[in-house]
């Protein structure tokens, strides 16, 4: 029997499920999930091993009209990865009048050749009455090779996904052991555990001006001892991020900590610090340092 491995981009706009997806295909959280728009600020692989395949799937941040230089690169990030891809998923909400943004992702996809596939996301919170007329609009207007409705929440229709896919994919060889679900290691996964809390947990515009780093990471046997830095931009913002008394550095500290001790299988030691550098959003050497390039 042949052995099929490729990689799958996943695109769509902001907020459409594209983490929540990636994380229910691979069985495990690789991506941070966030109710705010461009949660996902990096190129996220996850892989999945199935009889027979090796699916490598690309989580892209949210496709979306860049303000500023921040945004700009992110959507490159995104873009980028179906020059990469074997097949490209679409992910779109379930409304019969389509975005301008998702017909552009189309016809770029389009213009590729590559396998393009469209979902329907969230059919959980829409009746099959209203999905028809979608499943139309998207046949009509982005021309896919399939339509596939989902529920990335709830795992509905995601065993279809991967059963369309595979044939897609090119014959050839694993590329990772099977034990391996993804290319980032500990350090990243724990910055990006820090980063989504932080955003669940501070409103408005700040969390789009703050990223994480990892100072140090010290593996003991019973114990790891982990710094890490959140940075921000101004420093009427540092005091946000501490809170009164502490109180909100001290928050995000716990959620983060319960949620990398799962990660690694042993106790953390997590110690945050607030970092103002000035602007980072805008400078692209501070970009690249902080790995959104």
């Amino acid at each position: 029997m042949s052995f099929h491995s490729g990689y799958v981009t996943i695109l769509g706009v902001p907020n459409v499920g594209k983490s929540t997806l990636i994380n229910a295909l691979i069985g495990e959280k690789i991506s941070i999930v966030t109710n705010k728009p461009q949660t996902t600020r990096h190129r996220i692989l996850g892989i999945m091993n199935r009889p027979g395949a090796q699916v490598l799937f690309l989580d892209t941040p949210g496709i979306h009209q860049p303000g500023k230089l921040l945004n700009e690169k992110i959507v490159e990030t995104a873009l980028r990865t179906v020059e990469d891809a074997d097949v490209v998923l679409h992910l779109i909400f379930p409304k019969k009048n389509l975005s301008t943004l998702d017909r552009e992702i189309a016809a770029k996809v389009q213009n590729t050749r590559k396998p393009y596939l469209v979902l329907i996301n969230k059919i959980d919170e829409t009746s099959k009455d209203q999905i028809l007329p979608v499943i139309d609009a998207v046949q009509n207007e982005l021309k896919p090779a399939e339509i596939i409705p989902i529920s990335a929440l709830t795992g509905d229709g995601v065993s279809r996904v991967i059963e369309a896919i595979i044939p897609h994919l090119p014959e050839g060889p694993a590329y990772y052991p099977k034990d391996v679900y993804t290319e980032h290691d500990l350090r990243f996964l724990t910055a990006e555990i820090v980063r989504e809390k932080a955003m669940h947990l501070l409103q408005q515009e700040l969390p789009y001006s703050l990223t994480t780093q990892v100072e140090a990471f010290h593996e003991e046997e019973k114990l790891d001892r982990i710094h890490v830095s959140i940075i921000v931009e101004k420093a009427s913002q540092k005091g946000i991020v501490i809170g009164a008394k502490g109180s909100m550095i001290k928050k995000i500290g716990e959620l983060a900590r319960k949620e990398i001790q799962t990660l690694v299988g042993k106790k953390v030691y997590l110690e945050l610090f607030v970092k103002v550098v000035d602007n980072w959003t805008k400078k692209e050497q501070k970009l690249k340092e902080f790995g959104i390039t």
